[in-house]
């Protein structure tokens, strides 16, 4: 279920209950296309689906090519085939997909702001020409390996590391929980080196370079997670991204992807107060909507409470990345509140539904299921607890 046009209250003076704040009228109107446009994707290609997609763990690959010719891959990276939009689009773009499924905000957001963005800043020239056009137009898929099996809050420390052999480049080590890994055709890996940590471009199909799928997720499941291993992957020199060294290249995608997230987690919030409000207003009890109770009203209000301030937080954010003045510990907080607040949204409205919350037939379970990955994913909740606490102590609390 996604947000439906604006109630008729609202026209009656009261304001409309899915967008409490009138957050609409902040909005351009090229900010209003892209979302409607997206909302509509979402309602006629999605939610048909995602039940059975979901229940199945697959990802209908063949959206890619769709979501590429609507401009949403690498829609915030201007040239190169990509759209150019500004942040606010980006993140309205985040919000209405992951109102579909998190799956599917997971996609573009791994495509665009973890595969597409080093590329787009930190590669060459011919890096750029040679994958960013089919990137953006869904004919070539990325992923981004960072993560690993025993280092993934603390990256710096990963144990994946390449070494020079004469011109070439020798790849070795596992990367683990990577989005797109495995029906990726090209994956933006991080390594040690004696120059410290790179990126380099790895193509499907390198020898050495071997991608599967992790099963029996029980969140997530629309989604495709791999595993990376990389035995003696060679490759030439062409294929080091040139423009970075250091963290400040895997974590500068992060926050891209961070930025991302802080918008799509209130979609997924707003699906699941909407159907619960749906549902309280129908269900009856002891002779009347459960909605007339004090108790289920309490729980709405609360919902619609932090809907509002997420959403409302968000468009902030993204205006403050339009404007070139937003630091990452600032898109930290927004991560940090508007997941671990989607998520208290998620479970609030499943008790709004009782035993019915727990079943495909409505979304509420499966966006909560989903959150619990988000939560974790992207940094931690409490890594990006301590990345606040730096922020205002100056004192850094990692170790």
């Amino acid at each position: 279920m996604t947000s439906k046009a604006p109630n008729p209250e609202r026209r009656e003076g009261r304001p409309d209950p899915l967008d409490f704040l009138d957050l609409d009228a902040q909005l351009i109107d090229e900010e209003r296309m892209v979302r409607d446009n997206v909302r509509d994707w979402v309602q006629e290609r999605v939610l048909p689906g995602i039940e059975d997609w979901f229940e199945k763990s697959e990802f209908p690959l063949d959206v890619a090519q769709e979501l590429g010719k609507m401009g949403l891959l690498g829609m915030h990276l201007s040239g190169y085939g990509c759209a150019g939009t500004n942040a606010v689009s980006y993140g309205l773009a985040c919000l209405e997909l992951e109102a579909g499924d998190s799956g599917f905000r997971s996609f573009v957001s791994v495509q665009g702001s973890l595969a597409m963005f080093p590329i787009w800043k930190f590669g060459s020239e011919e890096q750029k020409e040679e994958w960013l056009p089919k990137m953006a137009a869904g004919e070539a898929i990325g992923c981004f390996g960072l993560s690993e099996p025993d280092f993934g809050s603390d990256p710096a420390n990963m144990r994946t590391r390449a070494h020079k052999e004469g011109a070439d480049w020798v790849l070795s080590g596992t990367k683990m929980w990577i989005t797109n890994g495995g029906i990726a055709d090209v994956a933006v890996v991080w390594a040690q080196t004696d120059e410290g940590v790179r990126g380099f471009i790895v193509p499907r199909g390198t020898r050495g370079f071997a991608a599967k799928d992790i099963e029996r997720k029980l969140s997530l499941r629309a989604s495709v997670t791999s595993e990376l291993v990389f035995d003696e992957c060679r490759l030439p020199a062409e294929a080091m991204l040139p423009g970075v060294r250091g963290m400040r290249g895997p974590l500068s995608c992060l926050n891209e992807a961070r930025f991302g997230i802080t918008w799509g987690v209130m979609g997924a919030a707003r699906t699941c107060y909407s159907t619960a409000l749906d549902y309280a207003k129908s269900r009856v009890q002891f002779g009347q909507p459960i909605a007339s109770f004090q108790l289920t009203q309490e729980k709405l209000v609360a919902m619609l409470v932090e809907l509002s301030k997420g959403t409302l937080l968000a468009l902030h954010l993204g205006r403050m990345k339009d404007e070139g003045r937003l630091a990452h510990e600032q898109v930290s907080l927004g991560k940090l509140n508007n997941v671990r607040e989607a998520l208290r949204i998620a479970r609030e409205a499943r008790s709004i539904l009782g035993a019915s919350g727990i079943t495909l037939e409505y979304p509420i379970i499966r966006h909560m299921n989903n959150l619990e990955s988000v939560y974790t994913y992207e940094g931690t909740n409490e890594i990006h607890t301590l990345i606040l606490g730096q922020a205002i102590t100056g004192i850094e609390a990692f170790e």
